[in-house]
């Protein structure tokens, strides 16, 4: 494909005109720069809005005014199993079956929720395997964990240096480590990508290394859902989670997901209970028994709030229509122009740390600029005020990532124009 990429705006414009999902991003408000569309490319932090949030909220505020507590049963979609709207779309956007998934509560608190179940220590086996500078989310919830089971996180807390170039880490270092802790290790826990390089991890055979050494499994994929096609089913993985305010559009704070393979849909591990798990044939009759839901859903604690819900159901409404499948196909298009550009406009002022394989990353390119953090963040504070949103990552690191519901190829010209602009401008 790269033969035929060109640094034109002529060129550029075609493009985007025979894209076929370019009508996607009119269903999207862009943020505006000097009465014009900005060029954002911060999906990998916060997705734009839908134009439809807007009314399906003012829609369900009125049935708030309208029926109050009725609103449970009544109206176009009420609100007693309202994760029913969600269920498989979601499903299908991380390759599972609809009984592994559920959109509850946020990352973070999920992923302690899950750790309940699926880190079990014990005096041989205490450890956690994560890689070096992991997202905080993870590294102060695994630490935490250690701690709460009575370990020390000096000793049972073990993190993979990355082996690769740019801060990478290779499969054969994960495979490594496992031979080296295996059986130290109770759950090993990654990232899908890695929030700093956009490096995406394989996860059937990172699964299968740490089944293989008798470890749980579980990842973090708030990076990925949305960005990548996953097949979360067919990895094996025990459990993951992720939050859906990136890639997946449902705004800030949104609402997070969760999967736990079907072979613990009825598992007798430990969790933490609470009433929207139980299951829904006897929920109402209010017994002392926690009876659980089988799947995902038995891990909810409450019901779903409504107002945070509505977002998600549509963003993944646009998902569904939109295929996860040509998504990728038109992102893959989308970082590789970008990827071009920078490699032969731009070489002599920007260095990409993110794997240049595309397929061990999504849409996320990360970018050093080369001379130092003062001169990155110069570029950075540049871009902004020219309407170029992407976003800043200590030390050294900008995150450029064309997301193929709302970016253009116009867009990817757009940042490359406004770098030269700079330099020439110094």
């Amino acid at each position: 494909m790269s033969d035929t990429y060109q640094a034109t705006h002529a060129w550029a414009q075609a493009r985007d005109e025979a894209d076929p999902l370019r009508g996607f991003r009119d269903e999207f408000l862009i943020p505006p720069h000097q009465g014009r569309d900005g060029h954002y490319f911060c999906g990998n932090s916060l997705g734009l809005q839908p134009r439809a949030v807007r009314p399906a909220l003012s829609e369900e505020l009125d049935y708030w005014g309208e029926l109050a507590v009725e609103g449970h049963f009544k109206g176009r979609a009420p609100w007693l199993n309202y994760e029913d709207y969600l269920r498989d779309n979601l499903a299908a956007l991380v390759g599972a079956k609809p009984v592994e998934v559920v959109a509850m509560n946020t990352l973070g608190v999920n992923l302690h929720l899950l750790m309940v179940s699926f880190y079990r220590p014990t005096a041989e086996r205490p450890a956690i395997l994560i890689e070096a500078g992991a997202f905080p989310t993870d590294r102060y919830a695994v630490e935490s964990q250690v701690r709460f089971h009575g370990f020390d996180p000096a000793t049972a807390l073990i993190e993979l240096e990355p082996d690769g170039p740019n801060g990478t880490l290779s499969t054969a270092a994960i495979e490594r480590a496992l031979a080296e802790h295996g059986p130290r290790v109770a759950l090993v826990l990654l990232p899908g990508v890695q929030y700093r390089t956009g490096q995406a991890f394989d996860l059937p055979a990172i699964t299968a290394l740490a089944h293989a050494r008798g470890c749980t499994v579980g990842f973090d994929l708030a990076h990925a859902v949305g960005n990548l096609p996953m097949a979360l089913h067919d990895s094996g993985a025990d459990f993951a989670v992720w939050c859906h305010y990136k890639y997946v559009n449902s705004g800030p704070g949104a609402v997070g997901g969760v999967f736990v393979h079907e072979r613990h849909a009825t598992t007798a591990l430990p969790r933490f209970h609470g009433w929207w798990g139980n299951r829904r044939d006897n929920r109402f009759q209010m017994a002392p028994e926690f009876d659980p839901t089988p799947g995902a859903e038995g891990w909810q604690l409450s019901n779903p709030p409504i107002l945070a819900m509505v977002p998600l159901r549509i963003s993944l409404e646009m998902f569904r229509r939109a295929g996860i499948d040509r998504l990728r196909a038109k992102s893959l298009e989308l970082t590789g122009y970008l990827e071009w550009l920078v490699n032969t406009q731009l070489s002599d002022l920007l260095q990409i740390i993110t794997p240049a394989d595309p397929a061990q990353r999504g849409a996320q390119l990360s970018i050093r600029v080369l001379g130092g953090r003062e001169r990155g963040r110069a570029l950075f504070d540049y871009l902004v005020d020219r309407g170029i949103i992407g976003d800043w990552r200590e030390p050294d690191v900008i995150r450029i990532s064309p997301a193929p519901l709302y970016n253009r190829f116009a867009d990817c010209l757009a940042f490359a124009d406004a770098v030269r602009a700079w330099n020439d401008g110094r």
